[in-house]
């Protein structure tokens, strides 16, 4: 670590909680994560990637392997996603792709020790990396605010302006209730998005400082080792569940909530 204070329990995890940052502006208060930032673009290119291997020696016969495991994981997706969403878009299905796949793989990086790519990046002059892009509001945020705007368009594109708005200030009490109206569906429409990244957020960042605490209360010495890995193959194991589960539950809720969008109240 860089300084004494790093080499303790405390200074160890708040060391690989840090983000390495970007100020836009000398001064301003504009920050950009740029671990954050960069290891969410190449999870998404690798998920391109995977991808389009697929698709790039794809045959009606008998699948490859890789097909039939893609294709597999996409008729997955595109099932729940045609139970679950009511309307015509042809949208969703993309969409719910995108965020299971691109979530499950910025969460799939909390199997990677912290050190295996903090520790390189140190020697190279990097001082900070924060791994796991989930595990950082912002990019959980960014996420939600997404489907935030997606869900508005799909609203406007169902009712139009004039329905939503007459929606938001009538439903669900009527039109003599219209300050009550709007607070419950200012409410109710901001809560979605800000929920919606903090459950993935607090799963992913509380599961980040529960594997930095095993592997310091492991210590040190054989017994310490052993004990701190067998620790840590066992919550490994169980995020194993943890970490497809939050991608997919993200994915569920923002289908439904662009459903939701597109029904009358």
């Amino acid at each position: 670590m860089a300084g004494e204070a790093e080499l303790t329990p405390t200074g160890y995890i708040q060391h690989h909680l840090q983000n390495l940052t970007f100020q836009v502006q000398e001064g301003g208060f504009w920050m950009i994560h740029v671990d954050t930032l960069v290891t969410a673009v190449a999870m998404g290119l690798i998920m391109v990637f995977a991808f389009w291997l697929a698709t790039r020696n794809a045959t009606a016969g008998v699948p490859g392997k890789w097909q039939a495991f893609v294709e597999i994981l996409l008729e997955f997706v595109d099932r729940q996603a045609r139970d679950t969403y009511h309307g015509s878009s042809r949208l969703v299905t993309p969409i719910a792709i995108t965020l299971f796949f691109w979530i499950l793989l910025m969460n799939l990086l909390k199997m990677i020790p912290a050190d295996f790519i903090a520790l390189p990046l140190e020697l190279v002059g990097v001082p900070y990396w924060k791994p796991v892009p989930t595990a950082d509001v912002n990019a959980t945020l960014g996420l939600s605010i997404s489907v935030f705007f997606l869900t508005l368009f799909f609203a406007i594109r169902s009712k139009g302006f004039g329905g939503l708005a007459k929606e938001f200030l009538t439903a669900p009490f009527g039109k003599w209730m219209v300050p009550f109206n709007l607070i419950l569906n200012t409410v109710e429409w901001l809560s979605k998005p800000i929920s919606l990244a903090m459950r993935l957020f607090g799963n992913m960042f509380g599961g980040e400082i529960v594997f930095l605490l095993i592997w310091v209360l492991g210590g040190a010495g054989l017994l310490g080792v052993l004990g701190g890995a067998t620790l840590g193959l066992g919550w490994m194991l169980f995020h194993l569940l943890v970490i497809p589960l939050q991608a997919f539950i993200f994915m569920m809720l923002s289908i439904v909530y662009l459903s939701l969008a597109e029904d009358s109240h």
